[in-house]
């Protein structure tokens, strides 16, 4: 089969299973019970694209294929077509779209068992997946714009998918609106790269892009930036994501770990060799994501519900790619990208996995009239869940090593590769390296504490949950835990596709080949690098780091437990209250942008609209009113009265042609 031909299939195999089961549920009700057939219809419809991608990848010879759909827009100077584009980098980005998309798909089918929306839910996932898919194939950045919004669209609808609960749609409404500013700014980038070097197609925009005129350089860039904060959860464009954990668990792991916070990560590295001619902008972005991941991670530690722990744990991972991009290393920040979709993806599922045992706990407390209420996601109220659900466990034990950085499992070679670079940058006479680098120290320590501390809580111990003596949580059915399995298997071995360059003086690190060397990844390159004895000593100080907050993460919890809290609380004061409030950003949001506008609308706009807008309207409906019941005496009826309107009319006709 051509692989343009596969190309078009893997986007629209997506659109046709979101429209199935979609129109179908709506206008056929009776198939909206049919659980079994609406899960393998949508799984199926991610799972053949990720084979057909696979297939693509086996195929490769190294040249981008364009497929043409047809012209788009035809206007004077411009011309858009709709097309995608297949080469290194979107390639890598649909095969961890559709991989994980697919392991996603059928961990759903177990864990939405028995929603009233089920088939809503699969439509609405397969419909991400098609507009995920536009954004990372788009041969232009139109195309990838209509990606772009339609994940924001999509984010919206699975966000506020339990739509009954109010703080639901608000969470939704939060994060489409976000969203929003950052899309703004996306496309004035576009407007001011259109007017410089006339296209909108990569090809144009990667070989003129970077000799545009400095200043519209670096605006485009910042403005390109800015967008990407919006999508990608950066300061200060971040409150949306921990909110977004209103939605079902699997749409957490979908959106907020694998793909669409990663699509600000996906637009600076297709644009790479622009972003890296604005090097102020690429320090702007440096420190930026360095901040934003320290922020999320001191915010991380005080918290006890446990998708909020994953939620500012991602919004962490993000700054730490956005630090890969800034010193110049996008295909180190891609890496992470791949790395961050397995062991993220595997915790969210298994604190989904979690939530759903914990539900069983709180049902047949309500049943057995004990009259406790419990929180399914509290982490206060678990603990000892080893014992109940041991494949949950031991997944997430992998993933939560995974993540901290622990030597050999794939987030140690993704994030030493991160610290390495922003410590290069440093090297190299970039002083917000050695900013970058040491900020990215004390992240991964917390990273490394904070995660023991939410795998303690929860599976550790002693249950803490009311009569836990007599009531106890199940392990997931299949469909849930085999995807945990070869999440974790991949948070295991992910990361040998990129060993550090003192293996083999850098040899076998096959995503760096792939994406940059020929590749359409650009990187900064380095006036000067390091002896192997420098790296052997940052690769040991990460490693240490790591096993440092792992230890001091499970030596806290594991004695002292939730008193623990207590003792940080104590220590640190102030500073503590600081990270349990969130540094207070929506409080400050809410009196500064929020209740201004609302009330400026209340008592500015809404009078303006009352009496001018609706004056407007309502002085022209009573002025032809007016007129009408004027004019009526017109209309007489008498023949005569017609007759003399009829000479005055001659007469008057005959007086301006003679004068």
């Amino acid at each position: 089969m051509q692989p343009e031909l596969l190309i078009k299939l893997v986007i629209l195999l997506p659109l046709i299973g979101a429209a199935v089961n979609g129109l179908g549920g709506l206008f056929v009700p009776a198939l909206r019970k049919q659980e079994g057939l609406i899960g393998a219809l949508g799984t199926a419809m991610v799972l053949i694209p990720f084979l057909m991608t696979v297939t693509l990848f086996m195929g490769y010879q190294g040249e981008a294929i364009i497929s043409h759909a047809f012209a788009w827009m035809v206007a004077g100077d411009l011309s858009i077509d709709f097309a995608y584009r297949l080469d290194e980098l979107s390639l890598l980005m649909t095969m961890i779209i559709t991989g994980v998309g697919s392991l996603i798909h059928v961990y759903s089918i177990g864990y939405m068992h028995g929603d009233d929306g089920f088939w809503r839910f699969f439509a609405y996932l397969n419909l991400f997946i098609f507009a995920m898919l536009n954004l990372v194939l788009g041969d232009n950045l139109v195309v990838l714009f209509l990606g772009w919004e339609g994940v924001g669209l999509c984010s919206y609808l699975l966000i506020g998918f339990w739509y009954k609960n109010r703080n639901n749609s608000k969470a939704a409404g939060k994060a489409f609106i976000m969203n929003r500013v950052g899309d703004f700014a996306f496309l004035l980038a576009m407007f001011i790269i259109f007017r410089e070097i006339g296209g909108l197609d990569f090809d144009t925009i990667l070989t003129q892009g970077p000799g545009m005129d400095a200043g519209m350089t670096t605006a485009a860039v910042l403005l390109l930036f800015i967008g990407a904060t919006g999508k990608s959860a950066q300061i200060p464009l971040f409150t949306w994501l921990p909110d977004a954990m209103a939605g079902p668990t699997p749409v957490s792991a979908l959106i907020h770990a694998a793909t669409m916070v990663t699509s600000g990560l996906y637009l600076l590295a297709r644009l790479s060799p622009v972003v890296l001619a604005a090097p102020g902008v690429m320090t702007i972005i440096a420190i930026v994501g360095a901040i934003t991941a320290l922020v999320a991670a001191t915010i991380a530690i005080t918290q006890n519900d446990i998708k909020k722990v994953l939620a500012y744990s991602t919004v962490s991972q993000l700054g730490f790619m956005f630090m890969a991009a800034g010193v110049g290393a996008f295909f180190v920040a891609i890496f992470h990208v791949m790395t961050h979709a397995f062991f993220k993806g595997c915790l969210f599922l298994g604190s989904g996995s979690v939530i759903h045992g914990m539900h069983e706990v709180e049902h047949e407390l309500e049943h057995d009239g004990h009259g406790h209420k419990l929180d399914p996601q509290d982490m206060r109220t678990m603990g000892g869940l080893k014992k109940f659900m041991p494949a949950t466990r031991m997944t997430f034990l992998i993933s939560t090593l995974a993540i901290a950085g622990i030597p050999l499992l794939s987030g140690f070679f993704s994030k030493d590769e991160i610290l390495f670079k922003a410590f290069l940058f440093g090297y190299n006479g970039y002083a917000a390296g050695w900013i970058v680098y040491g900020i990215g120290i004390v992240t991964a320590l917390l990273t490394a504490i904070y995660m023991t501390r939410a795998y303690v809580l929860t599976f550790e111990g002693e249950p803490r949950w009311p009569h836990a003596d007599t009531i106890a949580p199940h392990e997931s059915p299949w469909q849930m835990t085999l995807p945990l399995w070869v999440l974790a298997g991949l948070s295991v071995v992910g990361g040998y596709l990129g060993l550090p360059a003192v293996i083999a003086h850098g040899e076998l690190n096959w995503i760096h080949h792939w994406l940059s060397d020929g590749g359409p990844v650009a990187e900064l390159v380095k006036p000067e690098h390091v002896s192997l004895t420098v790296e052997w000593i940052l690769i040991g100080v990460g490693s240490l780091v790591a096993i440092l907050g792992v230890w001091l993460g499970w030596t806290w919890y594991s004695k002292k437990g939730l008193e623990q809290d207590d003792v940080l609380a104590s220590r640190f004061g102030s500073l503590f209250k600081l990270w349990q409030g969130k540094y207070f950003v929506d409080e400050a949001y809410e009196k500064t942008i929020v209740r201004p506008l609302i009330g400026g609308s209340y008592h500015g706009l809404a009078p303006f609209d009352k009496y001018v807008i609706d004056g407007l309207v309502n002085f022209a409906g009573f002025f032809t009113r007016g007129l009408s019941f004027t004019l009526r005496y017109l209309q007489t009826g008498l023949v005569h009265s017609y007759a003399a309107a009829i000479v005055f009319g001659v007469v008057l006709l005959i007086w301006l042609m003679l004068f």
